[in-house]
């Protein structure tokens, strides 16, 4: 009997389908949820009967239409959503690590570290457009460069912060047009390396996205941003001593300098050929209220991490206020093409150059920064590798040095004989290897993707100061070697 030909066949196996698609998704949701499972069997059973000529197209599609209606309201009974929750996803990663920090500087002793980082987010889609998500981590509290805990201490247990905490509006996305807003704390939207942001800060504040497709070869995107950086309570601050602090034209500083980061940034995004795209971005930035940024003003409480910027005198702990204003712009491009195929890799082989550069003209000089690179291979998917090379110099004052790569950095040499703590001067801490600005050098990384989900990557740095120091005691016995070596080895597993 032919059953495509058979109506009542046909109504019995409509039925039948209906049955086994509520039942994968009610079985996906007791599995793990069933958010990817279920819709992806589901999926694969209509395009089967749609083939076999059991469903039309339109009958399919309502299906499917209805297969998510019924999943959805079985996963808002099971976890006790309300009805407009649309969709819950969960995310998260791990990655070990070990590394080496070295110095040809008779002044520096070798250091080993093992680290971890743990994430677990959560997103929650919303009705009318909304989106909330929280995303939780181990890491320093005080560090806002780095996600990694420290294994050390004798197994204590290590702490765990909020990562992420965050909700988005995104009313704009029919037609060429998209448009969201955030507000909280949120994965920076800004489009540049490391050189200006550290992959690992997440800032806290509000933020503007706009796209337009012009056409299929075509797109511009549109990003604005205020990141809150310290908040400041009363107008007489005081230090630690109780002694007032008063800024370089005699004034108390007042609660209405609160630091914060304003920024700016339009994309034009192309695709010239099916093997040839590119991108370019031209953004500018302002770090406001910086007289309020010396890490010694009790108000504050802001993590002294990074090095490189020109300060006021100070002590050893905590170098005094910034002397320059931080308003850079900076211009990045990318470009990248796909072979055909490359030895070794499977399927096109993309290559992408890319260079960046920085300009600070509130500083008279030590204001410019530049980084230029290739990328051969892309990481990510089953036996997919990639290595990148790049070659970057930041001068002290491009950029506020606290924001930026943590983990590129040189030793600043030591040059009193006998002293084992950092010692202070006008651009920061040194007798110790410093992350920030002030450093040009080598980075040399290696990533191969075992499958989707783990990945191995080597990241080396070879670095030296840009501007180093006069020796203040005239005895330098260490000398001002500077170039060090900075080595990480990641194992990474994401789900």
């Amino acid at each position: 009997m032919n059953l495509a030909n058979c109506k009542i066949g046909q109504s019995s196996v409509r039925r039948a389908a209906t049955m086994a698609l509520t039942l994968g998704s009610t079985l996906g949701s007791l599995l793990s949820f069933g958010f990817v499972a279920s819709a992806q069997s589901s999926d694969a059973l209509i395009d089967t009967l749609i083939k076999k000529g059991v469903l039309t197209v339109d009958e399919g599609n309502d299906l499917r239409q209805q297969a998510d209606n019924d999943f959805t309201k079985a996963i808002q009974v099971k976890n006790g959503m309300p009805d407009w929750v649309t969709s819950l996803k969960i995310n998260g990663d791990f990655r070990g690590r070990f590394e080496e920090f070295y110095a040809d500087n008779p002044g520096f002793t070798t250091r080993n570290r093992y680290r971890i980082r743990a994430r677990l987010g959560v997103v929650a889609t919303i009705q009318d457009d909304l989106e909330v998500g929280m995303r939780f981590t181990t890491a320093d509290a005080n560090n806002p460069v780095s996600a990694n805990a420290t294994l050390q201490g004798n197994a204590s247990r290590k702490p765990v912060n909020f990562d992420a905490a965050y909700a988005k509006w995104s009313p704009i996305h029919e037609g060429p047009w998209t448009g969201s807003v955030v507000i909280g704390k949120f994965d920076n939207p800004f489009q540049v390396s490391n050189m200006v942001f550290d992959y690992d800060y997440v800032p806290e504040g509000a933020a503007i996205q706009t796209g337009y497709q012009l056409n299929d070869h075509h797109s511009f995107k549109a990003i604005g941003a205020y990141y809150v950086l310290a908040e400041l309570n009363q107008a007489n601050l005081t230090n630690n001593t109780g002694t007032a602090l008063i800024d370089s034209t005699g004034l108390i500083q007042a609660p209405g300098h609160d630091p914060a980061i304003e920024g700016a940034q339009l994309l034009w995004d192309a695709k010239w050929t099916k093997k040839l795209d590119s991108q370019v971005g031209v953004s500018f930035y302002n770090l406001s209220g910086k007289d309020n940024l010396g890490t010694y003003l009790a108000a504050n409480n802001i993590a002294n991490i990074n090095s490189g910027n020109t300060r006021t005198s100070g002590t050893s702990a905590n170098p005094g206020r910034l002397v320059y204003d931080y308003n850079p712009f900076v211009i990045s491009e990318n470009m990248t093409y796909r072979l055909d195929s490359f030895p070794g890799y499977p399927g096109a082989f993309p290559v992408k150059v890319f260079g960046e550069y920085i300009n600070n003209p509130a500083a008279p000089s030590r204001n410019e920064g530049y980084r230029v690179g290739v990328t051969l291979g892309k990481a990510g998917d089953k036996k997919k590798w990639e290595v990148t090379y790049r070659y970057q110099s930041l001068g002290g004052d491009a950029w506020y040095e606290e924001v930026v790569d943590e983990d590129n950095g040189a030793f600043y040499a030591n040059t009193i004989p006998g002293d084992t703590s950092p010692v202070n001067s006008k651009y920061g801490n040194y007798g110790n290897w410093r992350g920030g600005t002030n450093i040009r050098g080598h980075e040399f990384q290696v990533q191969y993707s075992f499958n989707s989900s783990a990945s191995f990557v080597f990241t080396y740095y070879l670095n030296t100061v840009i501007d180093k120091f006069t020796d203040p005691s005239n005895v330098n016995t260490l000398g001002d070697k500077s170039a060090s070596s900075h080595f990480m080895a990641d194992l990474l597993f994401k789900f």
